[in-house]
């Protein structure tokens, strides 16, 4: 077994997935595997968040001893581990084959990634906290990096364009999440939450003169009727231009323009 202690000392190359576990002796306990606490986990997890995840809370939840889930696990983090490699495997990798045409694979994985971020509000907190090795995360980072090889980029400017499409479909995933829970936890649904987060400045009077440079943008987005609207118009047209900018920097480095290049 593989104390959380033994893995502070060595944080770096700490995984689940490097680790040699002990086979166990005998039968575990009757009705439990790992896909059924994993799969435990992360409705526990989506409900309740990171706070709400316990060895005692989740035996509980699954009708077992807290011990019997050391038969298949060995601490907390490797059941986190396994859950956000779980929700990795919710991205739909048959269609981003069947897309074709690198801006369009792109697109579908973009798209996915935001979806399984909002889907999971706790995966945006902890993704950088594991290395993030497990089967799915890593068939997930092969398509993305095959779609950026084939922008026709040059191998030091694929990792830069890979970061400006997927941090910024994590930082937007991580907001829409963020912002879902908060209406959520307020019983509010995300269009009253935002209407009465947007009226409580517009209306003070102190906030008149900072915000009169914005009243006409506050306007136009408020004019789109409901909050989903205006995410997703937002990140549609944010993932274009994303798109177009490596469409021009691979056009700049051949001395071309895009439009001789699609011709």
């Amino acid at each position: 077994m593989v104390k959380a202690a033994d893995r502070a000392k060595n944080p770096a190359r700490s995984s689940v997935w490097l680790e040699q576990r002990t086979p166990r002796t005998g039968g575990g306990p009757a009705g439990l595997d790992r896909e059924r606490i994993v799969t435990t986990a992360i409705r526990m997890l989506d409900e309740e968040g990171l706070a709400g995840l316990s060895m005692r809370k989740l035996a509980t939840e699954l009708g077992v001893t807290a011990m019997s889930l050391y038969w298949y696990v060995d601490t907390k983090d490797d059941i986190i581990e396994f859950a956000v490699d779980s929700v990795y495997g919710e991205i739909d990798l048959a269609a981003v084959a069947a897309a074709g045409e690198w801006q369009d694979r792109i697109r579908v994985l973009a798209l996915d990634y935001r979806r399984m971020l909002v889907r999971h509000p706790w995966m945006s907190p902890i993704a950088g906290q594991y290395l993030n090795i497990g089967p799915h995360a890593i068939a997930v980072g092969s398509k993305i990096q095959e779609a950026v090889q084939d922008t026709g980029l040059t191998l030091d400017r694929q990792p830069s364009a890979m970061s400006a499409i997927f941090q910024f479909v994590y930082g937007y995933g991580t907001m829409e999440s963020q912002f879902a829970r908060r209406a959520d936890e307020a019983g509010m649904s995300q269009d009253d939450f935002y209407g009465e987060a947007i009226n409580a400045f517009r209306d003070d009077p102190k906030f008149v003169e900072a915000l009169e440079p914005m009243a006409e943008l506050l306007d136009e987005r408020a004019s789109h009727g409901s909050v989903s609207a205006i995410w997703d118009r937002d990140f549609d047209y944010a993932l274009d231009v994303l798109v177009a900018g490596i469409e021009v920097m691979v056009a700049r480095e051949a001395g071309t323009s895009p439009e001789a290049r699609s011709s």
